[in-house]
Formats: C-alpha cells, structure tokens, sequence
C-alpha cells in the first residue's frame, strides 16, 4: 500500500465488517499485546454476545479497514457501568507510524464520553512499550501493576492497569 498521509477514517463496525475485522485480528497476532494463544481453525466470530459491531469502531484508510478498536465494560455490575475499557485494539502492520491507533484511541475516549462513561480504563502487557507510550501520550496513567502475571513466549510478563477520569 502505498505512504498515505489523509486520516484515518473512524466509524462504528458493521456486522458485515466481521470477517475482514477477524483476518486483521489473527494477521496481527502477537505475545507482544496478546495473552490468548495463536488463532487456529475453525476461528471463532469475531463479533459474540459480549462484542456487538457496535462495540468497536474502525479505521479506514483508502477504503479499508486498517485498525479497530473494541470499547466495553469491565465487568457486569451495575456498580461498575460508568466505567468503559478497552479491550482490544489492532493496527495493520502497512498502517503502523500512520496515526492510526492514536485516532482510534481519541475515538474511543470519545465514545466512552459520549456514552456517559466517567473513566476509561485498559490492560496493557509490561513489555509493550509502544503501546504504553500511546496510551501515556493520550492521558492514560498507570493505575496498578500486576507483577509477572503471564507466561507468554517463554517469559514472565506484567499486566499493567491504566486508565483516565472522563
């Protein structure tokens, strides 16, 4: 593809996105940002009872979906609905250095905003120091570390909590 400098395009996910969001999610595999082992046949939806199309918005760029990010709820209670999370967010490797997560990351806030959220928050792995600093840069703070939480690819990683008031 060829360098495009336009922005990426934002929108919320249409149920006929599901297979192209899928193809994404498994291309962008990675213990780097993944604590579930590699995707393999038969794959699972990616839109279920918990991630409606509605819950996740995209990002275009030229037309196709480049980036996605997934905004839900931390738990099921009651007590906790004025939270949003992020529970997933992916970027193609030919959209990277693009502007692309850093857009879906606005839109997300935004979203979470927009639907009454007072906090957003997010689980990132310790060693993903990329995506820490996005988050950091967009006003995420760490909120709590668990140590050596996962044993992904040989070694023990954190899971860092972050979030931000709204």
């Amino acid at each position: 593809m060829p360098e495009s400098r336009q922005s990426p395009y934002i929108r919320t996910a249409l149920p006929d996105d599901e297979e192209e969001l899928s193809l994404l999610d498994r291309r962008t595999w990675s213990y780097l940002h993944s604590v579930m082992p590699q995707p393999r046949p038969p794959y699972p939806p990616f839109f279920d009872e918990r991630h409606a199309p509605a819950d996740h918005l995209v990002a275009e760029l030229d037309r196709r979906i480049v980036g996605y990010v997934r905004l839900g709820f931390p738990t099921s209670l009651a007590v906790n609905a004025h939270v949003r999370q992020i529970q997933g967010l992916a970027v193609a490797d030919e959209a990277r250095g693009l502007g692309v997560g850093r857009a879906l990351i606005r839109a997300a806030v935004e979203e979470a905003r927009r639907r009454g959220a007072r906090r957003i928050t997010l689980r990132v792995l310790g060693h993903n120091t990329p995506a820490r600093k996005l988050y950091e840069s967009e006003g995420f703070v760490v909120e709590g570390v668990l140590p050596e939480e996962f044993f992904l690819g040989g070694q023990y990683v954190d899971d860092v909590i972050m979030g931000q008031g709204l």
